[in-house]
């Protein structure tokens, strides 16, 4: 367990401190939970508006040499991935569970590929990495740099006003550009499940970047607590919750994932086992009423039989009511089945439900 004197601080430690943040451990860093405005409102504001939040503690780096060599640990398609593209994977065990998952973009031009893993497993990600690309390609940590997201239906007014040219970008393109006069790398993504961009630059530059961002009237800066319930609106997964390397690809739902290409050869690590037939499935939880139920919240069907567990829940802003995600067996996964959440030893019903729980709003 890090203490306070252990965790690191992102370039804009300094900033949270002084926008009134209240910081908590998160991923071995000091991270801001949430601003004075609170959780409630930094949520609306970026479904509305736009937010600014600080991801400076992901793991940022590149990859030279045969970049294919990705394809040994990931089932993505990382060859047919074009130019000025970027791509969501998955990073698997040898037995073909997921170990992490991860962005990856090839940048227009250049050889080296752009890599971003999850911040609580980046250091045993990369030596992973390195380890089964041994030979064909070297990857290059660096944790040095920032990464800011900016997310929200006015992100892309904001941004250009600060990067002209930014907003003809569609979902999941990326780029070099410039933001405020740094050099930056800018996608057009996010973890929110609204338009946004990913701006990743120099540490250096972090703060003054932030500062001219949030001069903005649009801009709230938002803190981990917003993310987590915009994210579970949003249906996305959160690594060492929704997924884990007690998980493969198809038991979490996942399967779009891998590449066509991919699926076809089964050449990816545990093809076999993830093509096959499965158990349990990650499904979209709706209790009834207005009370949450928790990560560790059982599943049962209506006869009492434990058939699965909640992995992240609690109450969505946008939605105005509980929402949850979790395992269930796969004969009780289909949308609109009925099922009882035991919370403290009662039992509430809820309806197994599509995700996203809120419309998705990527610019395509």
């Amino acid at each position: 367990m890090n203490t306070a004197d252990t965790l690191l601080r992102t370039p804009l430690y300094a900033l949270h401190l002084e926008l009134g943040a209240k910081m908590v451990p998160f991923a071995g860093y000091e991270m801001p939970v949430q601003y004075p405005a609170g959780v409630l409102k930094e949520h609306l504001h970026t479904r509305e508006k736009a937010g600014l939040f600080d991801v400076s503690h992901m793991g940022q780096g590149f990859l030279a040499g045969d970049t294919a060599a990705l394809e040994r640990v990931t089932p993505a398609d990382v060859t047919g991935l074009k130019d000025g593209m970027q791509r969501y994977g998955l990073l698997l065990t040898d037995e073909g569970t997921i170990k992490d998952d991860f962005m990856f973009s090839r940048l227009a031009g250049e050889a080296d590929m752009y890599l971003v893993v999850n911040a609580d497993t980046k250091v045993g990600d990369f030596a992973y990495i390195s380890e089964k690309l041994k030979g064909a390609a070297t990857l290059t940590r660096r944790f040095d740099r920032a990464l800011l997201a900016l997310q929200g239906p006015l992100a892309a007014d904001v941004l250009e006003r600060h990067s002209p040219g930014i907003s003809a970008l569609t979902f999941m393109q990326v780029r070099r550009a410039t933001v405020a006069g740094a050099p930056a790398i800018i996608s057009r993504t996010g973890y929110t499940g609204e338009d946004g961009f990913e701006i990743s630059i120099e540490g250096g530059d972090a703060e003054r970047v932030a500062r001219v961002l949030l001069g903005e009237s649009e801009v709230l800066a938002i803190g981990l607590g917003a993310r987590d319930s915009l994210r579970l609106e949003a249906g996305l997964c959160l690594y060492g919750h929704d997924i884990d390397t007690s998980r493969n690809p198809a038991e979490a739902s996942l399967m779009w994932s891998i590449g066509k290409r991919r699926k076809d050869a089964r050449d990816f690590p545990g093809a076999e086992k993830t093509m096959g037939v499965q158990a349990i499935k990650r499904v979209g939880i709706l209790p009834e009423g207005r009370a949450p139920a928790r990560e560790g919240t059982e599943i049962a069907e209506k006869s009492g039989r434990i058939i699965g567990k909640i992995t992240s829940g609690g109450f969505g802003p946008s939605l105005n009511g509980p929402l949850a995600m979790g395992y269930v067996e796969t004969a009780f996964a289909a949308t609109g089945t009925e099922v009882d959440l035991i919370v403290r030893g009662k039992s509430m019903p809820a309806v197994i439900a599509p995700m996203p729980f809120v419309p998705n709003r990527y610019r395509r």
